[in-house]
């Protein structure tokens, strides 16, 4: 059985649907919420995998998953823009990696198929807030404004989606999104068709940024703004893109967001890189124990709420230095 293990963000279900658009494969979806990123250890424990393709999830997090199935000599495709660690020197692993902050995903893929599925790859750019890559090859192909802007927002609610700490946060489970989403082999048959997932997406999107309208900043300064949300299946959802917006609205500073969790005890946190120089943010969240991520965008899964503190004057120190 082939096996198509990916992030449950925009990224990683438009990278995939580029593939499966351009080859059809009887296959077998492992994903999760977009933060769900070691899923490659499910593989090796169903026994039955005979290749594998793994999109948009840090080989450095699956690298024992990954040895197991070079080991058996399980033939495995791996293209992704986090951390690598080390690659595998392999006859049965094939990679596209690209570390660049510019890069992701599903550009990385729409390169390998020359551009097949260029509008799909657009809409996953920015859905992973690389609005200037994804509007320069919107204007390249010559589309309009009003179909760019489409895009954005297909983008910006496929990878609201993913964001929750569970599925039962989720409008919709990944992997049930992609398999909607299949049936679009042009992105822009979603506007047309009053039934499709952009509509049920669209509502829930608005009915939780009503929320974060009312919100003020827990911290701002010259370096970085930081907002605090409460323990809410709308806050889960809405911390990720409300990241990306506010880094587009103030591209010269850091910004994160503190979701509090269920348990009252820590908060998932979600740091996003100024845009005007996209580094840094893995770098603050590898200081705490469950945070890392890449150079521009980087998280923390549980920081406690007696390191908030500490939290805020490392983002800050951190951004006043460069």
């Amino acid at each position: 059985m082939h096996y198509d293990v990916f992030n449950g963000d925009a990224d990683g279900i438009i990278a995939l649907l580029q593939l499966r658009l351009s080859t059809p494969k009887e296959h077998r979806l492992i994903t999760g919420v977009k933060r769900d990123i070691k899923l490659l250890e499910q593989v090796v424990t169903r026994r039955d995998a005979t290749s594998v393709t793994v999109l948009d999830i840090s080989m450095m997090k699956n690298i024992e998953p990954l040895q197991q199935l070079l080991t058996q000599r399980i033939p495995v495709f791996y293209c992704d823009h986090h951390q690598s660690g080390t690659i595998p020197d392999s006859e049965y692993l094939e990679t596209l990696i690209n570390l660049d902050a510019e890069t992701c995903t599903s550009l990385l893929i729409n390169q390998q198929l020359k551009g097949k599925f260029v509008h799909w790859a657009i809409a996953g750019a920015f859905g992973d807030n690389l609005h200037h890559h994804a509007r320069s090859i919107a204007n390249r192909e010559g589309l309009s404004p009003e179909d760019t802007d489409f895009l954005c927002e297909l983008g910006t609610l496929i990878n609201y989606n993913g964001y929750g700490a569970t599925l039962d946060d989720l409008h919709m489970p990944p992997a049930e999104l992609f398999q909607q989403l299949l049936n679009y082999p042009s992105p822009f048959m979603l506007r047309e068709d009053p039934e499709s997932p952009y509509y049920l997406l669209q509502q829930g999107y608005a009915d939780d940024y009503a929320q974060v309208t009312r919100l003020i900043p827990l911290t701002e300064n010259q370096s970085c703004r930081i907002f605090e949300l409460p323990s809410a299946a709308w806050a889960r959802r809405i911390s990720g893109v409300f990241g990306n917006e506010l880094a587009n609205q103030r591209p010269e500073l850091a910004h994160a967001v503190l979701t509090l969790n269920e348990n009252q005890q820590d908060y998932t946190v979600s740091v996003r890189a100024p845009l005007k120089n996209r580094t840094g943010a893995d770098d603050v969240c590898s200081l705490f124990a469950t945070g890392g991520g890449r150079k521009a965008a980087a998280g923390i899964n549980a920081l406690p709420c007696d390191q908030k503190s500490h939290f805020i004057d490392a983002l800050t120190q951190y951004y006043q230095s460069l």
